[in-house]
């Protein structure tokens, strides 16, 4: 039983942008990338029809500001197991 391919949102939207220029020709695409006509042409359709959502939501930015977020308050959270556990050893040590 032959393995299916998973390729990366980054390769298909490489492959349907290259789709949507129209600078070449489905079957070439096809034969360049290793892909069937069919596989592009759903890719090309995908980008065109969901490719305002680009540019009117910027999720990607909140995804990014969260992400930082929660870099920070782990960051934090460490320092603080570090402060707690310090004070847990000197109390101990000064009884």
């Amino acid at each position: 039983m032959a393995k299916r391919r998973t390729f990366t949102a980054e390769y298909k939207f490489k492959v349907a942008l290259e789709a949507a220029k129209g600078t070449k020709t489905l079957s070439a695409l096809a034969q360049e990338y290793q892909l069937h006509p069919h596989q592009i042409s759903e890719w090309k359709s995908h980008l065109l029809k969901s490719g305002g959502e680009v540019f009117g939501s910027d999720k990607g930015q909140q995804q990014r500001e969260q992400a930082a977020l929660e870099t920070d308050l782990y960051e934090q959270i460490g320092r603080l197991k570090m402060e707690l556990e310090w004070l847990k050893k000197k109390v101990a040590t000064s009884h």
